[in-house]
């Protein structure tokens, strides 16, 4: 093996736990570890940490550990932001999913665009609704398009650049100044990118996987963009890993403590990591909820990450839950705060970490990815492939053909227009939970606030009747994000599947389709492919008023719960 690098280890004092009852376990694994060097041996890439010796994707995705090569990506990323703002670039807009669009996401709400520097938006939903917005609000003429994809053949990627490319050829003779690609070497992509002229290539780092991709051209071009520090981001990245040295004793290496804590706590049933975050840090969990689900979502287990759940009660929560605080000095999670202290004097376990500026989201970023690869040592998972996430691209392909254009909602799906058939669809399908069960809302429609708010009623109402964890995501985002737990995990999910009928419709340019019909493929496929996994899901179609068949949806919730109908 290769020697692992020499870090002096940082100190980092900022996670508590408070884990009551199961803090001998952790500990106990602790000292398992220190007397198998579990530290040494992840920083020198030890196969067996996860799986058998030859395994795929195990050595050649741990790049991330090593910050000095993300330190390559500074120079080319600050040069293409800097041609950005001197050139009064007012918008950038990322066409890319899962691992290429939720840490640039991520940056934008946490830092914002600095003063003078492009707007980032962040285009992960094919819905029709949501493409014709990013065009109604942007100028072409002085937008850049940032097309991410690691393999080259991201479909959603693809069909957003076609979009938008046909758009900038609206307004200018070599729309390729527009469009910059971050791929890895040799794909499809940068030969496209290559073809059409475009601006720049960024490459990605090959043994780096999406979800643990933050801190390399995948985060970095887009941060940069914007006009955040990102040298500023990796220093603080680097004090993490410092701490996480392979010389520091492993109940001193906070990433290992942190990965013991959630792999015990899963093991012994407490696999729901519930998020509280300062409003700083909203965006954050949802890129947490990909990093762990994706990774641990395998082999019929797995940890369920709950993001953007509201405070509720103690009586709400069951006995399966941990939870998770994660604040800003000066930007306090005040109901979380109550909550979590509450919650910990009745014996839950529960997390909590501090930073002292939004800069320390690089710390974070890299103590979650080692905390993640730790929990899967525990659980005897492999963190960094995603077996399951494939079926349901290839069924939604095969949806994609002439005999799935029948009908948007297909034969499964019930209708929210019909009241009584809804009522008793909702019933039998919440009837058919099971204590530590989750319920997944999966939302293929437009992400407006009302739907949000409508879909926050629902889940909230689940929560604190049932007690039951719940999640939420929208279609085709999470297919990228929580998907594999959802298909590869335990068999511990109710997933909700909620479809619209957009009009007007919008073509994808060079091709035969259109987004309505891509992303009711992709719906159908990732339904198929729950229902071949033998999992329990529930479609509704709420037609061309997705807000009103929403409204009849949260009511047909309330009232299998035995909630009055509110008016």
């Amino acid at each position: 093996m290769n020697s692992p690098p020499r870090h002096v280890a940082g100190h980092v004092d900022r996670q508590t736990f408070a884990l009551g009852a199961f803090q001998p376990r952790v500990t106990e694994r602790l000292d398992a570890w220190r007397r198998e060097d579990v530290g040494g041996r992840l920083w020198a890439k030890d196969p067996t940490l996860w799986a058998a010796p030859g395994t795929p994707e195990i050595t050649d995705r741990l790049g991330w550990l090593t910050l000095d090569t993300a330190a390559d990506y500074l120079d080319e990323a600050q040069r293409v932001a800097q041609q950005a703002h001197d050139e009064g670039v007012g918008d950038v807009v990322l066409l890319g999913m899962g691992g290429s669009s939720l840490a640039p996401d991520v940056f934008q709400r946490t830092f914002g665009n600095a003063p003078g520097w492009p707007m980032l938006t962040v285009l992960d939903s094919t819905h029709p609704a949501v493409v014709r917005a990013v065009r109604e609000r942007i100028d072409p003429a002085r937008t850049w398009f940032l097309v991410s994809s690691k393999s080259g053949t991201t479909l959603e990627s693809l069909s957003f650049f076609r979009y938008f490319w046909a758009e900038v050829g609206r307004v200018t003779d070599t729309p390729g100044r527009h469009f910059l690609a971050i791929t890895h070497p040799g794909t499809p992509l940068e030969q496209l990118a290559r073809s059409r002229g475009f601006r720049h290539v960024c490459p990605g780092q090959p043994d780096v996987g999406g979800r643990y991709s933050a801190l390399t051209a995948f985060g970095l071009v887009p941060a940069a963009l914007i006009g955040v520090d990102v040298a500023r981001l990796l220093d603080r990245a680097r004090t993490l890993a410092e701490a996480c040295a392979f010389c520091v004793p492993e109940p001193s290496n906070p990433g290992l403590a942190l990965g013991a804590a959630l792999g015990e706590l899963a093991k012994a049933g407490r696999d729901k990591v519930t998020f509280f975050t300062s409003p700083r840090l909203d965006a954050f969990p949802a890129w947490l909820e990909q990093l762990i689900a994706e990774s641990t979502g395998k082999n019929d287990q797995g940890i369920v990450p709950v993001a953007d759940e509201p405070p509720g009660e103690p009586g709400v929560y069951g006995d399966d839950r941990v939870f998770v605080l994660i604040d800003v000095e000066g930007y306090p999670c005040a109901a979380g705060a109550t909550t979590v202290e509450r919650l910990a004097a009745l014996g839950h376990p529960v997390i909590r970490i501090r930073l002292s500026d939004v800069f320390d989201l690089g710390r974070e970023m890299f103590r979650w990815e080692f905390a993640t690869a730790a929990a899967s040592v525990v659980l005897r998972l492999h963190p960094f492939d995603q077996p399951d996430v494939q079926l349901a691209k290839e069924l939604a392909r095969k949806a994609m053909s002439a005999a799935a254009e029948a009908g948007p909602s297909g034969d499964t799906a019930v209708r929210a227009d019909r009241e009584a058939d809804l009522r008793d669809a909702v019933r039998r399908f919440l009837g058919a939970a099971h204590p530590h069960d989750y319920v997944g809302l999966q939302a293929y429609i437009s992400p407006t606030d009302t739907a949000t708010r409508l879909l926050e009623d629902a889940r909230t109402t689940v929560r604190d009747r049932l007690q039951l964890a719940t999640t939420l995501g929208y279609g085709p985002r999470f297919l990228h994000s929580t998907g594999q737990l959802h298909k590869g995990g335990a068999n511990n999910g109710l997933f909700l599947q909620i479809l619209d009928e957009p009009a007007p419709d919008v073509p994808v340019p060079e091709t035969e389709y259109t987004f309505g019909q891509l992303i009711r493929a992709q719906a159908l496929g990732d339904y198929q492919a729950l229902v071949q996994r033998g999992r329990r899901v529930l479609r509704v179609q709420l037609g061309t008023q997705a807000e009103h068949g929403l409204r009849a949806l949260v009511a047909a919730i309330e009232q299998a719960v035995g909630i009055a109908r509110r008016g």
